[in-house]
């Protein structure tokens, strides 16, 4: 417990929230809550409270952030955001220390939904593995992804280096395009963006986590651990030209590119290896968490539910 005078701050990092389930094996005892209730979950979570769980899906992640921290600044605050119980939660940061994982915060809520807590970390990313919770923060104004548990694990080909891919519309940029083209078709939707190749798309809902990433590209060559970020989009000639001039006007650099026109992503990510990938639409974000670990960016027209009577988008 920290006294007032020794008040901690997260500002001036890159916060990322995380539930227990994304950051660690918890799908055995998931199914015990979903096959009986919350009183059977937290008595199995408190007798293994001395097994330390396995790791997650996001874990590789989340251990390859913490390494941009040194003894002189710590630059990423990795926090626990869970539905889980407090008395679960001991489990967690067990598991945590066990693992070598710095976590010193996190928010347990029994059961109720925890994305009003993204405003006080002041949350630049929160991964769960619950859709509910994830369409909640996104509505909010917060970047945040499902994340797929059954994904494949991330190589460790590059212990030095962040690897993470997003997709373009409804993901890095507004899903205006994509309106278009799910209303119209390809040809109105290739014409569109030529005709707007000079007018930077509005901001999608993972904008915010690319600018929050711009201290650690920043890092030096010698830094511990470095980032490099792809754009891998269905997109292709003549509509990538857009894309491009929007991340120029936003002033944000992208290692790779990739304008896919319709070819399946996930081979391209079988090479390109990430840590993890960003996508709105469920078709994709399948393929791709074979290939490595995955999030669905549950957002835009791909993602609307459509009200009774109407027919779904």
């Amino acid at each position: 417990m920290y006294p007032e005078a020794m008040a901690k701050s997260l500002e001036g990092k890159l916060v990322v929230a995380i539930s227990s389930r994304a950051l660690f094996d918890f799908e055995e005892e998931n199914k015990v809550f979903e096959e009986s209730d919350d009183r059977a979950y937290e008595a199995l979570q408190l007798s293994r409270l001395d097994v330390p769980a396995k790791p997650g899906v996001a874990f590789p992640l989340v251990k390859k952030l913490l390494a941009f921290n040194t003894e002189r600044e710590d630059l990423v605050a990795v926090v626990i955001l869970s539905r889980n119980d407090p008395v679960s939660g001991l489990r967690v940061f067990r598991s945590a220390k066990e693992s070598e994982l710095k976590l010193e915060s996190g928010v347990f809520t029994r059961g109720r939904n925890p994305y009003p807590y993204l405003q006080s970390l002041g949350a630049h990313l929160f991964l769960s593995a619950k859709e509910e919770d994830v369409r909640a923060a996104l509505n909010a104004g917060f970047a945040a992804a499902r994340v797929y548990t059954d994904s494949t694990a991330a190589t460790d080909s590059h212990p030095g280096e962040i690897r993470i891919a997003f997709d373009g519309d409804a993901v890095l940029f507004s899903d205006e395009a994509e309106r278009i083209y799910a209303k119209d078709g390809l040809k109105a939707f290739q014409d569109h963006e030529t005709a707007r190749a000079d007018i930077p798309l509005p901001p999608g809902p993972f904008k915010p986590l690319l600018e929050a990433l711009k201290p650690l590209q920043a890092q030096p060559s010698n830094a511990p651990m470095r980032i490099r970020t792809a754009l891998v989009t269905a997109r292709s000639a003549p509509a990538h030209e857009r894309a491009i001039r929007t991340l120029m006007a936003w002033n944000i650099q992208v290692d790779e590119a990739m304008f896919l026109g319709g070819l399946e992503k996930a081979d391209f990510l079988r090479e390109f290896e990430p840590d993890f990938f960003f996508d709105d639409q469920t078709g994709y974000c399948d393929t791709a968490s074979r290939v490595g670990p995955t999030g669905h960016v549950v957002s835009g027209v791909k993602n609307e539910v459509a009200e009774p009577g109407e027919a779904p988008l």
